[in-house]
């Protein structure tokens, strides 16, 4: 078996092996769910006994702005039954429960009183693309709120969805008040999809925190649900540290796991959408206001698990607390001027992601810039982006092409100096490099041959993810294909792409003499490429059906070439014979 072949498959195992293993998760110690852990650990755990709240009526001001309102009432969330071993959980007084909206600039955030906690948020930007529902987007779970606060108060702990607030508006603030406990918490709409959460808590003892309850499930509103429902997850921020993102999927239904620190951010996401709690905007540093994330599984359904636990702490100072919530897409422009690392909220690419994540960004950055100033669709811009790579690498392919040509040349006079100093390696080592110096050559020239066929290996990683996890391919439509971060439901694209593969090669193998290993690899090889890539996002399929097509005229020329020079070589590396397509 040649060089060629060699190279070929081990660049088909990096394929077909590493790709499905590419999402490791370190495990972190994981402690057993006590009757204590469970007390501190989620809005739907035991807790911890509490009076009830004076007869504090629910009372809405008119709204003064546009920007927030008061409804009633919304329906009551009935509370999931406390894991085996816990305490029953503390019956909630009965108290009329009503809805507050708060608008920002793209986001309508829906807040439940009693509770003051958030309970969803509309997205009008965004549209469900369940079968049958192109409703509005809505950010929600599928019961309970979206956060639910509690606070720590020396031994006491209370839940503050059996707290009735007095709700008042002045101006774009929204203040939730109640006297049992004496505290007020404010919401003011921020830019973006962010809003400003201040509180305070009057004679709150040392050590008081307020402990926040994450979202434990997302309504799914994507066409694939399944592979919305393997996104869950939740994540932190140390400062100064890389991000961490545990799947639901690795979370025990039986055990707690811990995650220690102080972080800038917390947040729980699927696919496309986070929620994300983090250290006021404008900070002078990156700072860890949160302490420490609890976490635990729920439900499992088959292989897939739909829902989780997850917890967070604020300490309070002097009896205040102040923090930002983000509610909407995963879009990098939308996070990165946010600060706080919150771009790198989805980290994919497992063990890989420093190589990968910077060229990922790279990538997903001149699509965005191709896509604003070409002013096309985004499905033009991965044809117009597949020809650009093309025509850039269309120097390294001749400049490897003519190095194949000269090795060529010489090994037959490589083959004979081989021959004659065949048991001497210090003469044959110092003849070899006379013959590659009178040649202008060196004997890394073979390695650098293969360069071009190397070089694409980070692009093709970074553009798997970019258009399995990018929003801005979300739902977009491109001739038939109704969503270019979706499979070719008629399998159309990836059937090109083979075909495409195949002609490269055929057209490759016209200027060589019959070898039978060659050609069966440049059968195999796009059939192993298009079986691959069916499932794959069409928009990925797009591209690289486009950079096989583009580089047609540069195999016609190759092919030409060799034939003048009268010299059985190899094909292109990267473009045909069982080289690898970029």
């Amino acid at each position: 078996m040649d060089r060629r072949t060699l190279l070929a498959l081990l660049l088909v195992a990096l394929v077909l092996v590493i790709t499905p293993i590419l999402f490791p998760s370190a495990k972190k110690p994981a402690t057993t769910l006590t009757d204590s852990a469970i007390a501190l650990h989620g809005a739907d755990s035991a807790r911890a006994p509490v009076s009830p709240p004076s007869a504090a009526t629910t009372a809405s001001t008119p709204s003064t702005t546009a920007a927030s309102r008061t409804t009633s009432p919304i329906p009551t969330v009935s509370a999931a039954p406390a894991p085996t071993g816990s305490v029953a959980p503390t019956a909630r007084p009965v108290v009329a429960e009503s809805a507050v909206v708060v608008a920002t600039p793209r986001a309508e955030y829906v807040l439940q009183n009693p509770g003051a906690g958030l309970a969803s948020v509309t997205l009008p930007a965004y549209r469900s693309l369940l079968p049958g529902k192109q409703d509005t987007m809505r950010l929600m779970p599928p019961r309970g709120p979206l956060l639910h606060y509690r606070l720590a108060l020396g031994r006491d702990t209370v839940a503050l969805d059996t707290v009735a607030f007095t709700v008042q508006h002045s101006g774009a603030t929204t203040t939730f008040t109640a006297t049992s406990p004496a505290m007020t918490i404010e919401y003011q709409p921020a830019d973006g999809y962010r809003m400003s959460v201040r509180g305070s808590i009057t004679n709150a003892p040392a050590g008081a925190a307020l402990v926040i309850d994450l979202p434990r499930e997302f309504r799914s509103v994507e066409a694939d649900t399944l592979d919305d429902q393997r996104h869950f997850a939740y994540g932190y921020k140390i400062p100064f540290r890389d991000v961490e993102s545990i799947q639901f999927g690795k979370l025990d239904s039986t055990k707690i796991r811990a995650d220690t620190g102080s972080m800038q951010w917390v947040d729980a996401r699927d696919k496309y959408w986070v929620l994300a709690l983090m250290q006021p905007v404008g900070a002078a540093k990156p700072a860890g206001v949160f302490h420490g994330l609890t976490m635990r599984g729920g439900t499992r359904v088959g292989r897939i698990t739909r829902s989780a636990f997850g917890t967070t702490a604020m300490p309070l100072s002097n009896g205040q607390f102040a923090f930002d919530v983000y509610a909407g897409p995963q879009s990098w422009e939308a996070l990165h001027v946010l600060g706080n690392d919150l771009e790198s909220v989805n980290p994919y690419a497992g063990f890989l992601h420093p190589v990968v994540q910077p060229f990922a960004t790279i990538m997903l950055r001149v699509l965005l810039w191709m896509k604003a100033n070409l002013k096309l669709s985004y499905g033009w811009v991965l044809v117009v982006f597949g020809v650009v790579i093309r025509l850039l690498l269309w120097p390294l392919n001749q400049k490897a092409m003519r190095t194949s040509i000269a090795m060529q040349r010489l090994q037959p006079e490589l083959t004979e100096v081989q021959k004659k100093y065949k048991n001497e390696p210090d003469k044959q080592r110092e003849a070899l490099m006379k013959i590659y110096q009178s040649h202008g050559m060196s004997p890394l020239s073979p390695m650098l041959g293969c360069l071009p066929m190397l070089l694409p290996m980070p692009i093709l990683y970074a553009l798997y993810f970019v258009f399995q996890n990018t929003i801005e391919f979300r739902g977009v439509p491109f001739l038939w294909l109704s969503d270019l971060s979706l499979r070719d439901p008629y399998y159309i694209i990836p059937v090109l792409m083979g075909a495409s593969m195949f002609l490269l090669s055929w057209i490759g193998m016209r200027a060589m003499p019959p070898n039978p290993q060659t050609a069966m690899m440049s059968y195999m090889m796009p059939v192993l490429f298009t079986v691959m890539f069916l499932n794959f996002a069409s928009g990925l399929n797009l591209y690289y059906a486009v950079q096989n097509i583009a580089a047609l005229p540069q195999q016609w020329m190759i092919t030409r070439e060799r034939a003048r020079a009268g010299l059985p070589a190899p094909t292109l590396p990267g473009m045909g014979g069982g080289g690898k397509k970029t």
